[in-house]
């Protein structure tokens, strides 16, 4: 059977400049969605490069983990992303990195491992609006089935491009409000950064 409608291609979505910086890495994902249009993204996006030394690619200084999003052909902004952050305090690099992807309408959640446990924000920041939640020892999949009640169960069967149309289709009907706060009472708030590299074997 021969697919007649036409395939979205990364360059026709809001992912085609992040995508020609080389920012989109390690991806589980990078493939149209089975929603006609949508174009899906899961794995890191680089927000900082290191210096290159001669030819060697070396890997990035900062990265935003575990990224699931997506993007439509014909639009210039993502309508929904998210990922793991190792400290809140690099918001500003996901939205600086993002830039004109972004946009007031989108659904854009972060995932900070040095936020109160107890808390969840909502933190605007050029021109968008950020939901600040905590993560407790699991995988940003995990939290975002359990913020948008999600049954994990009625995912199973999916594939990967499967689930990740049910958490943007359900991420994009979000609608509750958090306190917000600014981005500096957010850097006031936040907690040490963890050394993420600590207790591991050498």
């Amino acid at each position: 059977m021969t697919a007649t409608a036409t395939q979205t291609e990364i360059q026709d979505t809001a992912f085609a400049r992040l995508e020609a910086e080389g920012r989109l890495l390690n991806p589980v994902l990078k493939a149209p969605t089975h929603k006609p249009g949508r174009f899906g993204f899961r794995g890191e996006l680089a927000l900082r490069f290191s210096a290159k030394l001669a030819d060697e690619a070396r890997p990035p200084e900062l990265t935003c983990d575990q990224v699931m999003a997506v993007a439509t052909a014909g639009d210039k902004h993502l309508p929904f992303f998210c990922g793991w952050l190792l400290s809140f305090e690099s918001l500003k690099d996901v939205a600086e990195t993002l830039g004109d992807t972004l946009s007031a309408g989108g659904k854009y959640f972060l995932f900070c491992d040095n936020i109160d446990l107890s808390k969840k924000y909502q933190v605007p920041y050029k021109g968008a609006l950020f939901y600040v939640l905590p993560i407790l020892e699991n995988t940003v999949y995990n939290e975002m089935l359990e913020l948008l009640y999600l049954e994990k169960g009625d995912l199973k069967k999916k594939d990967t491009a499967g689930k990740l149309d049910a958490v943007a289709d359900a991420a994009l009907k979000f609608d509750v409000t958090f306190d917000t706060i600014t981005y500096a009472e957010g850097l006031e708030l936040m907690g040490p950064v963890r050394n993420p590299n600590e207790n591991r074997p050498v």
